[in-house]
């Protein structure tokens, strides 16, 4: 057991900083969850108010007194750090019974590497009891140094007349493709230079989590094939998910393809973007697309070292998911295809309005890139802002009334 004594502030770098603060001081339990190696048992060593105990479920005797007499670890007034907490989901129950004796607000605050909400063996959810966050691997703005997101909450406050002055401040300049192969877990985001090495922490990665970690979540039988799941998944990075072309591709059958694709989204490998389904007078395509939490680690997985437009798209995606799930209200992200085949990228549905996004890896969008955000701006109407146009030149301009051309790294 470990002793945290009282932090003054809370240090930065890492977005949830703040909501876990929030969260800590109106609820008896916060639970934070993301896949391994994001800093979860950093932040909440760090991140954490008054003295209290500190217990890895990592650690072989604490998980057994956790499992046989988990009043040794619960028992008292003091408040509790729990880490790893899907080693023992029976603990939750016995949790609840304590938060029901006391609902001292931040009195328990859990890490966990898979989403307890969609784990089968998980019985408790400490419904009413519990605020969640996830921990996804860090935003470019993080590694920065920075401790933030895009621009997103910014451009949602402001008028889109103002855009332009929003987004025209000084921003650093990147190049798209090195920041898709370091990705955004902090060791090979900020410790490792080379390719080489990268290579040898996501391989290291990649067996942990198959010959560790997965039994945590569910009893897979067959672990070959499930890896080759993941290497075909991440083949189909920003694609609509097909089961049927998977179950064929690995030669598993197509229910297994299924939960093991479950599996994958609950410990946060996987990430299923809804389609927005809103029919007003065309015919929408309703089918997830796919898309990996790290983009460094699907294109470990897919052995490239060419990132893709899809993967432009992913490292978008994963700025919006942090921003989202930082936030109280949290928005609504979804990507939007008519049977037309008139796709956008990205959408964002905050506070009842709309927000398209596409992103094109060129450095010099055309008219023509904006044909699919006028379409969607003319299917909805009075609901939808201006749509921007992410690309990866220099030049920010207003490529019609309502759609902005900007740089992805002026946003991100």
């Amino acid at each position: 057991m470990v002793i945290i004594h009282v932090m003054n502030r809370f240090p930065k770098g890492r977005v949830v900083t703040n909501a876990l603060s929030e969260r800590l001081r109106a609820m008896p339990a916060v639970v934070v969850t993301g896949a391994r190696q994001t800093g979860k048992s950093t932040l909440v060593q760090e991140l954490t108010r008054g003295p209290r105990a500190y217990y890895s479920l990592d650690d072989l005797d604490v998980l057994q007194a956790a499992k046989k007499n988990p009043e040794v670890l619960l028992g008292g007034k003091g408040a509790v750090t729990i880490d790893e907490i899907q080693r023992a989901p029976e603990l939750l129950l016995a949790i609840k019974r304590e938060i029901d004796k006391n609902r001292k607000a931040g009195r328990f605050l859990l890490t966990g590497s898979a989403n307890l909400l969609l784990m089968k063996s998980v019985g408790e959810t400490l419904a009413g009891r519990a605020s969640y966050l996830t921990l996804w691997p860090m935003t470019r703005s993080e590694t920065l140094g920075m401790g933030g997101t895009g621009r997103w909450e910014e451009l949602v406050e402001t008028d889109a007349d103002d855009w332009l002055d929003v987004l025209s401040g000084a921003s650093n300049t990147e190049d798209w493709k090195g920041l898709a192969r370091r990705g955004g877990y902090p060791t090979p985001a900020l410790e490792l230079r080379s390719a080489c090495d990268r290579s040898i922490w996501f391989d290291g990665y990649v067996r942990t989590y198959l010959e560790r970690d997965l039994h945590n979540v569910s009893s897979i039988s067959d672990l070959v094939d499930y890896r080759r799941l993941m290497t075909a998944s991440a083949h189909r990075l920003g694609q609509m998910l097909n089961q049927t072309e998977l179950s064929r591709d690995i030669g598993v059958p197509q229910a297994t393809v299924h939960r093991w694709l479950n599996i994958m989204e609950a410990s946060y490998m996987l990430v299923r973007l809804p389609a927005y389904s809103v029919n007003r007078t065309k015919r929408l395509i309703k089918t997830p697309k796919l898309y990996w939490s790290d983009t460094g680690l699907a294109l470990h997985l897919a052995n490239s070292t060419e990132p893709t437009g899809a993967h432009l798209e992913n490292l978008v995606l994963h700025d919006l998911m942090v921003w989202r799930d930082a936030r109280i209200s949290r928005p609504d992200l979804f990507y939007w295809r008519t049977q037309a085949n008139e796709e956008v990228d990205l959408v964002i549905e905050v506070d009842g309005r709309l927000i398209p996004i596409e992103v094109k890896s060129t450095s010099r969008p055309r008219l023509s890139d904006a044909t699919n955000l006028l379409t969607f701006q003319a299917e909805y109407g009075n609901r939808c802002r201006a749509g921007l146009l992410l690309h990866t030149g220099s030049e920010m301009s207003w490529l019609t009334p309502s759609v902005l051309a900007v740089p992805w790294w002026r946003v991100m």
